[in-house]
């Protein structure tokens, strides 16, 4: 996320205006309660964080209502709904999922030359580096081939125009993890020679010091050349929500630096960062609602999925926890809750209209491969690990939605590798946490900020307020 976003006013203005005080009478009392309304106004508006900025005021005078309320921006569900949905239901099931065997584990090509420029970015905590699976730990079946889909077994489904998203899945299309390229990301997935097995466990996304010109670089490639913020006049749905996924990966990626933040390096203590929390998102309405879209957008591609996740095979040669995985994802995408409240979190079918759709979808695709591509020249272990998960999740999550690829593959039925629902059930996770957290934080985020900014927390905050890190 660039540094130029108008930061969020932190309340609506309020005031009171009064004539001379009469002696007695119910002038005196109108103007009295009149005052006592516009203090009230006063105080609940410097409370409230979420509040709406005073050009947003009614034509009243009357402070405008919470900010984030409503329905999320091109999505269908609002706000209120996903909080409630993500703390009762979607964070307690995926906070369990991701700790299994099956999702613990994610393969992913650590050592590869930047395609854009010379790799010079270094972090200086050991954090940065990444504990790679030994063989012998990461599951039996995650070794053998794959064995999926042979080109003749793919029913296409007729009457698709060519432009037209597929908005049903072939409900027995799995029948095997199959080894194939996603068109959205820049990966070789099938390269399994370069390939290393991580446990992300162990792994954690969290701040590594990965700062200055070097990370700044990957956010300005990602932003100013495949990503761009388009005057609102210019901007076509699909290119707007290409800059919102971003925004919103970025946010929570944010999120997660300062959740879990080096607060002193001398003693070694991590905690929450809530002035980072404050400064690089909250501060800012567009990159919290973008966060929500993202978290939406997501798991609009899983519910699509539900039927080919559902009878997905999670094994890992242990049947209990097999069996648990999934049952947990069973209930994850079937629970009645979800089904009721936030049926379709996102409608696909609104992109990719008109005689250009074809284009524009091929245009977009290459952006985000470019953008797939640019993890690449992150010059940090651990950074370039979650960047390059997150982002293929967000690129599965694409080629769920848009499964009607322009000029290959048209209608086949939808195929999945085993590591790209590993990195879309992650990513769903991390989201969800960024979520939760800006939730709980965000009403209360500038009181808590006063009462917990002491100098020593304040000086290890500051600096990474003047950089744009990745990680």
């Amino acid at each position: 996320m660039t540094t130029k976003s108008a930061p969020a006013a932190n309340g609506a203005a309020a005031g009171a205006g009064g004539g001379k005080r009469r002696r007695g009478g119910r002038g005196w009392y109108a103007a009295a309660g009149a005052l006592l309304v516009a203090l009230l106004a006063v105080a609940v508006s410097s409370r409230s964080f979420l509040g709406t900025p005073s050009s947003s005021q009614g034509g009243c005078g009357c402070p405008a209502a919470r900010k984030y309320t409503g329905m999320v921006e091109d999505c269908c569900c609002d706000y209120e709904t996903v909080d409630s949905i993500n703390e009762e239901v979607l964070h307690p099931i995926l906070q369990d999922l991701v700790k299994l065997p099956f999702f613990r584990y994610f393969k992913v090509k650590l050592w590869c030359d930047c395609p854009f420029w010379p790799d010079d970015g270094m972090c200086r905590l050991r954090d940065c580096s990444v504990c790679e699976c030994p063989e012998n730990e990461f599951p039996e079946p995650f070794k053998n081939p794959y064995s999926g889909l042979s080109p003749d077994s793919m029913i296409c489904q007729e009457g698709k125009p060519q432009a037209a998203v597929d908005k049903t899945l072939d409900s027995k299309v799995f029948k095997g993890w199959v080894e194939t390229d996603n068109p959205w990301t820049s990966d070789d997935e099938t390269d399994n020679n370069e390939m290393t097995y991580v446990n992300l466990q162990l792994n954690p996304e969290r701040y590594t010091g990965y700062t200055g010109d070097s990370a700044r670089r990957i956010w300005d490639s990602i932003y100013k050349e495949n990503c761009p913020k388009y005057p609102s006049e210019e901007l076509c749905h699909e290119k707007k929500a290409l800059y919102k996924l971003i925004s919103g990966l970025h946010s929570s990626i944010s999120v997660h630096i300062a959740y879990d933040y080096l607060l002193d390096e001398s003693t070694n203590s991590w905690g929450q960062n809530l002035p980072l929390l404050y400064d690089r998102v909250l501060k800012y309405p567009e990159r919290v609602q973008n966060l929500y879209f993202t978290y939406l957008f997501v798991l609009g591609a899983v519910t699509k999925a539900a039927d080919y996740l559902e009878q997905a095979e999670y094994n890992t040669g242990n049947p209990e926890d097999d069996l648990k995985t999934q049952s947990l994802v069973k209930q994850l995408l079937y629970h009645p809750k979800l089904r009721s409240a936030c049926p379709k979190p996102f409608d696909e079918a609104k992109l990719w209209q008109g005689e250009n759709g074809p284009e524009l979808k091929q245009e977009i695709q290459k952006q985000f491969r470019n953008i797939s591509a640019t993890m690449d020249c992150v010059g940090c272990e651990k950074c370039r690990l979650w960047g390059k998960l997150q982002v293929l999740g967000l690129g599965t999550a694409l080629k769920i939605l848009f499964s009607v690829d322009g000029d290959y593959h048209l209608n086949q039925p939808l195929q999945l590798q085993r590591n790209e629902v590993i990195a879309l059930f992650n990513l769903l996770n991390r989201l969800s946490e960024s979520v939760k957290f800006v939730h709980e934080k965000g009403s209360s985020i500038e009181e808590v900020i006063k009462e917990q900014r002491p100098p020593t927390v304040e000086k290890s905050a500051s600096k990474p307020n003047l950089k744009l890190d990745f990680l």
